[in-house]
């Protein structure tokens, strides 16, 4: 054996060592941040859930429109009845929450106080799985340290906490099957296979069916994978084409029910002009005025029982386009006030306004950090690398683009909550790659001192029957003193 393949094995064998210590190392903290995370959140959700059950006329807090509806299916009425009166038939939610929440209701009883706290904790493990979806993005994008900051920022953030442990909707389940998707699509292009491809219809289909405002990132999640795809494999109209046909299979089920029951083409859910409706109706006084839904106006409501759900959204359709045409420059100034909400949370300083949502002034300040802190990361990831950076500045323009139209506050965005978490952490803290450093280090150190194979063999064994072992030895290897070569 010649010096120089002694010295090949050396700095091989312990660059594999490193690597072995490095990945054991990983899966430990990504599984401390979701388990830390799962803690926090259990500790909201146990302090929430009795003011959630807590007896009231309609039982709104508990999921308003989501819970309503799971009390229908636990009732084996069907999906229907959105609001608190029997309604009939609904499209005016997604299906994938309130089916959960209806089991829920079957097993531990419908707004009782143990389903507030079993539906409470489920949101908690889903905000806290999504802890992988993001790591693992990142990971692949920047490498191993920025990917675990931004998932104990994750761990931490206050809107991921306080919307899955304390809030009944879909926030938590849509943010996790998104955050996936995401991950899915920047790794899609490597993909030979076509069942990866038609998996990414499917997955992504899912989470359409938890929240179908995720479906306007479809076609350039899947377009940018296509791009990337054109240089290493052909087919790519075929693949396009199979993703489709995954996403349509999970998709046209609850469309054609839709059709069927409804007498409406909506894929998901049938709402937008009632929202719409809401945002655009003269009264700016906040973004979404409570009295222009059924479940706090008994006149609209009275109306909504009397016409129908579809009747009822065909007239929002014909007052909101009336007034939007009557009022242009209004419409266009609301919009733009609405934007600047999404980013910022602030919405007015009007005393009344400030006085009926108290928390809204220090929420802005925090929303003004985090938007930032994100523009920062934006601007930082793509000096350094475009082609990473591409997905989420796409993400940012046009997924909010519906809320702008309509209206806006903080849980509108949390199906991108994900994503800008991320982007926060790479304005924090930029691209410095740890893992590659630490590796490199080490293996620089022994080109240096260049042990016997024997210690290489030994160090190996070590490394893979003890961690802390390697790991002590590692941090003496980086700490000794390298003035005296005899200590060595």
């Amino acid at each position: 054996m010649t010096t120089l393949y002694k010295d090949e094995l050396t700095q091989t064998s312990v660059a594999n060592c490193v690597d072995r210590m490095q990945i054991t190392s990983a899966k430990t903290i990504v599984t401390l941040m979701v388990c830390c995370a799962l803690v926090l959140r259990f500790v909201v959700a146990a302090l929430s859930f009795h003011g959630i059950a807590a007896p009231s006329t309609d039982h709104g807090q508990f999921g308003a429109e989501m819970g309503w509806v799971a009390r229908s299916l636990a009732l084996g009425q069907g999906f229907s009845s959105p609001f608190f009166p029997r309604t009939g038939p609904t499209a005016l939610v997604p299906p994938l929450f309130p089916y959960l929440l209806a089991q829920v209701f079957h097993v531990f009883g419908i707004y009782t106080a143990k389903s507030a706290l079993v539906i409470l904790f489920l949101d908690s493990m889903f905000s806290a799985l999504t802890c992988i979806p993001i790591y693992l993005s990142l990971k692949y994008a920047a490498g191993e340290r920025p990917a675990q900051l931004a998932g104990w920022i994750w761990a931490i953030y206050p809107f991921s906490v306080y919307f899955s442990g304390s809030q009944v909707w879909d926030y938590a389940l849509t943010s996790l099957l998104f955050a996936c998707c995401f991950c899915f699509a920047q790794r899609l292009h490597l993909q030979q296979r076509l069942r990866a491809w038609l998996g990414f219809g499917v997955l992504y289909g899912v989470a359409a069916l938890s929240n179908p405002s995720i479906l306007s990132q479809f076609p350039f999640l899947l377009l940018i994978a296509l791009w990337r795809f054109r240089h290493t494999g052909p087919s790519v109209l075929l693949r396009a084409v199979v993703s489709l046909v995954g996403l349509s299979v999970i998709v046209a089920p609850w469309a054609l029910r839709n059709d069927r029951m409804m007498h409406v083409a909506s894929p998901v859910r049938d709402g937008f002009w009632l929202e719409f409706w809401a945002g655009n109706n003269g009264d700016t006084f906040t973004s979404n005025p409570s009295w222009a839904h059924p479940a706090s106006n008994p006149i609209e409501m009275q109306e909504f029982e009397s016409e129908g759900e579809t009747v009822y959204l065909a007239h929002k359709h014909t007052m909101a386009v009336r007034f939007v045409r009557d009022h242009p420059f209004i419409f266009a100034g609301v919009s733009i006030r609405r934007a600047v909400r999404f980013w910022t949370g602030f919405w007015s300083f009007n005393p009344s306004y400030l006085k009926s949502e108290p928390l809204d002034l220090p929420n802005v300040f925090f929303c003004i950090g985090i938007t930032v802190l994100m523009i920062r990361g934006m601007w930082r990831w793509w000096k350094v690398d475009r082609e990473h950076a591409i997905p989420y500045l796409i993400t940012l323009i046009t997924f909010p683009l519906p809320y702008y139209l309509t209206h806006s506050s903080m849980d509108y965005r949390q199906p991108i909550e994900p994503q800008i978490v991320i982007l926060v952490a790479v304005g924090l803290f930029g691209f410095r790659d740890w893992k590659r450093s630490t590796r490199s280090k080490v293996v620089e150190n022994w080109q240096q001192y260049q042990p016997e194979p024997q210690m290489v063999y030994r160090l190996a064994a070590n490394v893979h029957n003890n961690p802390i072992v390697s790991t002590s030895w590692l941090f003496a290897l980086d700490h000794q003193d390298t003035s005296d070569p005899d200590k060595h």
